[in-house]
């Protein structure tokens, strides 16, 4: 049984070291991986999975039943290979995930931000915006002048990085 149950923990180490170490670890299997068939199948996340359930299911079918070793090992394979089939789809799926598509030029209409440098009429200065939550400095034109600090409104998306805006009015 402390077989399995090292396995089970060895998984959950190596689980969580590919958490934590963000990909470092993937270098060892890449040499094995080399075969552009297995696709990820042999990732550092879908082993982990396959050990650790393989040492956990193992461990509670050799105290649960009498089929000893060999029935442990016939338990803990399988599930040890649905649970690393699970952590390759879920990761595939996640890689795959093409719904954050890039914010465009409109997305900026009506975004609210603060004048990093003053606009001077006509001409152009710096805001500050949120979009999709990060920061962005653009390039803002604006037909009267605006002084730093002030809030103002994306009116108009001239470029990717210039905008036209005008002064919020409270």
């Amino acid at each position: 049984m402390a077989w399995f149950l090292g396995l089970g923990i060895t998984g959950v180490v190596l689980l969580v070291l590919s958490l934590v170490l963000d990909g470092v670890l993937e270098g060892f299997l890449s040499a094995v991986d080399a075969v552009d068939a297995l696709d990820g199948l042999l990732s550092l996340p879908v082993v982990a999975a396959f050990v650790s359930m393989l040492g956990f299911s193992g461990a509670i079918a050799l105290e649960t039943t009498g089929w000893g070793v060999a029935g442990a090992i016939g338990v803990g394979v399988p599930a040890g290979a649905v649970t690393g089939w699970l952590a390759y789809r879920l990761g595939r799926a996640l890689m795959d995930d093409r719904s954050g598509a890039a914010p465009r030029d409109d997305d900026l209409v009506g975004v609210c931000g603060s004048v990093v440098t003053a606009i001077p009429a006509a001409g152009y200065g710096e805001v500050l915006v949120r979009l999709s939550g990060q920061p962005v400095k653009l390039a803002a034109r604006s037909a009267v002048p605006i002084a730093r600090g002030a809030e103002v409104w994306v009116e108009q998306a001239l470029s990717s990085t210039a905008v036209t805006v005008r002064v919020v009015e409270r």
